[in-house]
């Protein structure tokens, strides 16, 4: 006959001794050698332990200890989503993070194990529960830690992609767009917002996309160029683009990409006579030049 289990024990000394296990608790972290001073002052985290303790207790308190999923736990999981995601930007590993809910085990096994004295299977039983509670939080620490890197990480790289497509007036209603490195899909979508803010800015009538820094230019790199020129001439300025090199225009060619009607120069400084002379301006050597 199977034997049931004793009904947990845990809610009682979490509600008893949450001084106590806290102190411990937080005694533990400071003297851990994991313990990050340099990221993490005592004082935070005292706070963020007693916060999180008290979340797991009230979780607990309303009978919901072996159901993770339950609405009781919401508390517990949205602090620990804020923890993660502030510790993940201050610079904590995984592992550091998840320690944070691990090491509580040691001061609540310690607690359970004064509750149940000699009852050995109930002592079990609740160890047992606790491990199952605790590890689930640890594991969704690690899940929102990753995810809040992934964040950071995918953000960063949009601000480098923005700082590595700088939009440059070069005269008045004209303005030139150096690109340098390899041209793919996102970049593309980074390239076309900057331009056409630029264009909304400045009112320019003329865009240079110089590809000189651009590596290769094959058939999807053709076709982010025509879409670029597309979204700009629906803004109402044209498109010149320079630094088509032996080599590109061959490929070009080979490829049998059409650029259609839009202009090509070999040089930045061709593209930039030829839209001096479509704005009506022109420099004079030796003269700060006139319009």
């Amino acid at each position: 006959m199977k034997t049931q289990r004793s009904s947990s024990r845990i809610p009682v000394v979490l509600k008893q001794a949450e001084k106590d296990i806290l102190a411990d608790w937080v005694k533990r972290q400071l003297e851990s050698s994991t313990l990050r001073t340099d990221l993490l002052k005592e004082a935070e985290l005292r706070k963020e332990s007693a916060a999180f303790l008290a979340a797991f207790r009230n979780a607990t308190q309303n009978g919901a200890l072996e159901d993770m999923n339950a609405a009781e736990w919401s508390e517990v999981k949205s602090g620990l989503a804020e923890l993660s995601r502030s510790r993940a930007q201050a610079g904590f590993t995984p592992a550091e993070t998840a320690t944070f809910v691990f090491s509580l085990k040691q001061p609540l096994f310690a607690r359970l194990q004064k509750e149940f004295e000699s009852d050995t299977e109930g002592l079990a039983d609740d160890m047992w529960r606790a491990t199952v509670s605790i590890d689930h939080l640890g594991l969704y620490t690690t899940e929102v830690f990753q995810q809040a890197r992934e964040d950071i990480i995918a953000r960063q790289q949009r601000e480098l992609l923005e700082l590595s497509t700088p939009v440059v007036q070069l005269w008045d209603d004209i303005l030139a767009l150096p690109l340098v490195g390899t041209l793919d899909s996102e970049r593309t979508q980074v390239v076309m917002e900057t331009l056409l803010q630029k264009i909304v800015d400045t009112g320019a009538a003329i865009a240079i996309i110089d590809i000189t820094g651009v590596p290769t230019v094959d058939t999807l790199v053709a076709q982010h160029l025509i879409k670029t020129v597309s979204a700009t001439r629906l803004m109402g300025a044209d498109c010149i683009i320079s630094g088509i090199r032996p080599q590109i225009a061959q490929t070009i060619v080979h490829l049998g990409v059409n650029l259609g009607e839009i202009p090509t120069k070999a040089t930045l400084a061709d593209a930039f006579a030829v839209a001096l002379k479509r704005t009506g301006a022109s420099l004079r050597p030796g003269s700060e030049g006139a319009r």
